[in-house]
């Protein structure tokens, strides 16, 4: 008795000081692609990456070493008055706090995805001050082996305005019919700020390669208070016109909110359509069967080279584990290469031991640090059509924390596979053949 009682009261010791160690993320918006409203149609039609008047790229800070510290100075506009003010950080060496005016914004402890975060409440017109300290050594170590001692780095930092009632989010879903043509479901997340009931009419044109209109209306849509609702539209597509790697046909899709009459955002951006099914390990494109030719990948490759890897032979990319641009990612979209992608959790250097003390992945002390990772990775990739499956981690033996995951991201309704290859045949991965 005393044994097992020594026991478990060494493994609530581990439990704590693991606890201690990790402090869950907080003040950050749920993750979604990059999505960027601009100020009228031409400018989204452009989207040059360059400043507009919704829009700012923060790239101007003063580093203090001693305290790993970032800090910089922004405006706020007169014309973002009654609108919601939005930073977005691409990445960090590690986890961090955001600051802004001297008061604390949030907290991330996954550096990897990229996050964002409404300031509104925090900022005034005119001058402001935005200040992110990244956290040396990252409490999260443990779960990036992948890195050695980073010095600390932030990148693709910005601030955007939205109105109160904005687009939140883009999702798509195709199923493939038996008439040589597809049913493409666009999905537009719609997100209130309001204190009261708001109604506003979301204008939405889908275009095709060919210039037509592949579906064209409008909707009204009204939230209560900080409410959210979802609004969708269906279009045929042919498929011959369904993205494939042999054929990566993208549409255009445009959007427009509209307040009491004025249009208030405008956004355009590439979707791929297409449908993804695993049949007994298979996995089904469009309804035909793809052998997955795997290379193994940063995400910090250039076009070139995935160029190059294609006419190697390779037509699927499985990420390794850090961050991931949405460059890589449209071009993955653009060159017809399918792509894995990977949850930021390599846990390596802690051995395969599931005993107290050994592998994070059966620690309960780091549960949270697991889901947010991997709910993190979906929904930031999630839209792109070159993202044929998710992997939940990578070299991280298996235990508690990857079965939650597993069973977590399962309860979604997505087709598309999730998967953990280091699983050893256990039950939290999805069977998926791979060359």
């Amino acid at each position: 008795m005393r044994t097992i009682l020594a026991t478990i009261a060494l493994f609530s010791l581990c439990g704590l000081q693991a606890q201690e160690a990790y402090q869950p993320s907080f003040g950050r918006e749920l993750p979604r692609g990059e999505l960027i409203a601009y100020p009228s149609a031409e400018a989204a039609e452009a989207a040059d990456g360059g400043d507009s008047r919704y829009f700012t790229r923060l790239t101007q800070w003063t580093f203090d070493e001693t305290a790993a510290r970032f800090t910089t100075n922004f405006t706020v506009p007169f014309a973002w008055a009654n609108r919601q003010v939005l930073l977005h950080v691409g990445q960090s060496s590690g986890d961090y706090e955001v600051w802004i005016n001297d008061r604390q914004a949030a907290y991330v402890a996954d550096g990897n995805s990229p996050a964002e975060f409404n300031i509104t409440k925090l900022t005034h017109e005119g001058r402001n001050q935005v200040e992110i300290r990244v956290i040396t050594p990252s409490p999260t170590a443990p779960l990036e082996s992948w890195r050695e001692n980073p010095e600390p780095t932030l990148g693709g930092i910005w601030l955007q305005s939205q109105p109160t009632m904005r687009i939140r989010d883009i999702e798509t879903r195709t199923r493939v019919g038996e008439n040589g043509y597809a049913t493409a479901e666009v999905a537009v997340v719609v997100k209130s700020e309001a204190l009261n009931p708001r109604t506003s009419r979301i204008h939405y044109e889908l275009i095709a390669p060919s210039g037509e209109d592949a579906a064209a209306g409008f909707k009204d849509l009204t939230l209560k208070m900080r409410g959210e609702d979802t609004i969708r539209f269906l279009a045929r597509i042919p498929a011959n016109m369904l993205w494939s790697p042999e054929l990566p046909t993208q549409y255009i899709l445009r959007l427009k909110t509209q307040y009491e009459g004025r249009y208030v955002e405008y956004e355009e951006l590439r979707l791929g359509f297409r449908q993804v099914e695993v049949r007994e390990g298979q996995l089904q494109l469009n309804g035909t069967p793809m052998t997955l030719r795997v290379h193994e990948v940063p995400a910090t490759i250039s076009e070139n080279e995935i160029a190059e890897l294609r006419e190697q032979g390779y037509n699927t990319f499985k990420l390794l584990p850090g961050p991931v641009s949405e460059d890589f990612l449209n071009a993955c979209d653009g060159q017809g290469i399918c792509v894995i992608a990977q949850a930021p959790i390599d846990t390596q250097r802690s051995g395969d031991s599931r005993r107290v003390g050994g592998n994070p992945s059966n620690d309960p002390a780091w549960k949270e640090a697991y889901l947010e990772r991997a709910w993190n990775s979906y929904h930031t990739t999630k839209r792109h059509p070159s993202v044929i499956a998710f992997s939940l981690a990578t070299r991280s033996a298996n235990g508690i924390n990857l079965y939650e995951t597993y069973l977590k991201m399962k309860r979604i309704d997505e087709p598309r596979p999730f998967i953990y290859p280091d699983a050893g045949g256990e039950w939290n991965s999805d069977r998926l053949l791979m060359e």
